[in-house]
């Protein structure tokens, strides 16, 4: 029995694979430290919790509209025109299960077979996959630590065809935590402003960002391509909820009507309980956000400092998120490995710490490091790192 074409060249996401391993290890005994997981280590806050009980105890566990409850796309809306000045209405949002699937409904509804999505490089490894099952063509902008993980307007212009549907812009970025300033956001949107492109903003890191850094999405900039601006969003990272599997698009409401028609055919609505935990998320208390901030913060700085003490090793230190994407490549190089995945296959075996091979991330010299994870981990994870590079 043959599989789906789609199926067959199709990998498994990286990160959640190296979690797999760690967390298999883990049971057969060894003091696995994992840096592979993309999730915040704290806890869903108490009162986010509490109003999913509430829920459940009040009967809301029933089907929903297919585009979310009215309050909370209400509430996104609210959200949105206070973070970032632009309004939307309850029709130009649509909730869906995670971020993941916003972005799968995104490509599903603007993509025909062929059209080319611009992608930056080192980029999110579900990028490239979710355009290519949407029938589309990823077009990769190759950046490095040099250029401190940043496309610039000239590289963007090599890459534009006429087949030229999207580009997908990630600040702060997964795998590297970088982040565009005003200005970027500014000179890369007028690289494309005038072409029938959509401009696909994926800001699930939006709140998590360090040293006054201060974030911009396109629409900020340029509130007259509302048309044209996508933005992909919710609570997984921001409120530690990533498996209450709750993402939202806002976006122009023909585009919204379209992602409902998918969403519609596929999931239905997400999570009844979930999106009522995600009402009290985005509404509610957000003191939660800036002492879990802090503390990864904290271990930005520590483990940069750390990485960049390392013979053969250079760690840029990102704007935000909560990772570093450190080059190994002098480490390789001197110690013979075979590659990024070589190197993590290695340091798993022998020193018992989990990171993510950069080739997943489309740069093969370099690993990501998730320090969404206690100190403690991280002192003893980095020592183990240090010492395997010797």
């Amino acid at each position: 029995m043959n599989l789906s074409h789609r199926v067959a060249n199709l990998k498994p996401s990286a990160t959640l694979e190296i979690t797999a391993k760690a967390n298999s290890l883990k049971k057969e005994g060894f003091d696995v430290i994992g840096f592979g997981a993309g999730e915040p280590d704290f806890d869903t806050p108490t009162h986010i919790k509490d109003a999913a009980i509430r829920a459940i105890n009040e009967g809301k566990t029933k089907y929903t509209p297919v585009s979310g409850i009215v309050e909370l796309r209400e509430a996104v809306a609210d959200m949105f025109g206070r973070d970032y000045g632009v309004e939307f209405s309850c029709d130009e949002i649509l909730v869906s299960c995670g971020g993941k699937h916003s972005l799968f409904n995104i490509f599903m509804s603007v993509l025909n077979r062929g059209d080319e999505v611009i992608i930056q490089s080192p980029y999110w490894v579900s990028y490239p996959a979710i355009v290519e099952i949407c029938g589309g063509k990823p077009v990769i902008v190759e950046t490095s630590s040099d250029s401190n993980f940043k496309m610039s307007p000239e590289q963007i212009k090599e890459k534009l065809s006429v087949k030229t549907k999207a580009i997908i812009l990630n600040s702060p970025s997964n795998p590297t935590g970088a982040a565009y300033n005003k200005d970027e956001i500014k000179e890369l949107v007028e690289t494309v402003k005038d072409k029938d492109i959509f401009i696909i903003s994926d800001d699930i890191y939006y709140k998590i960002t360090y040293d006054d850094f201060e974030f911009y999405n396109p629409l900020m900039l340029f509130p007259e391509l509302k048309e044209k601006i996508i933005i992909s969003n919710g609570v997984s990272k921001t409120y530690s909820m990533t498996g209450w599997r709750i993402g939202f698009t806002a976006a122009d409401k023909k585009i919204i009507s379209a992602m409902s028609k998918v969403q519609g055919q596929s999931t239905s609505n997400p999570t009844s309980i979930a999106q009522y935990a995600a009402l009290e998320a985005v509404s509610g208390n957000q003191s939660f956000i800036s002492s879990m901030v802090e503390k990864f913060k904290e271990r930005r700085d520590f483990i940069v400092e750390e990485l960049n003490s390392v013979e053969g090793v250079r760690c840029n230190k990102p704007e935000g998120a909560f990772y570093v994407f450190p080059e190994i490549s002098g480490v390789m190089q001197r110690k013979g490995f075979q590659g990024s995945a070589d190197f993590s296959k290695k340091l798993l075996e022998e020193k018992q710490v989990a990171v993510v091979p950069g080739i997943a991330f489309g740069n093969d010299n370099h690993i990501r490091i998730s320090y969404a994870t206690s100190f403690e981990n991280i002192r003893k994870g980095i020592e183990r790192i240090k010492d395997f590079c010797k």
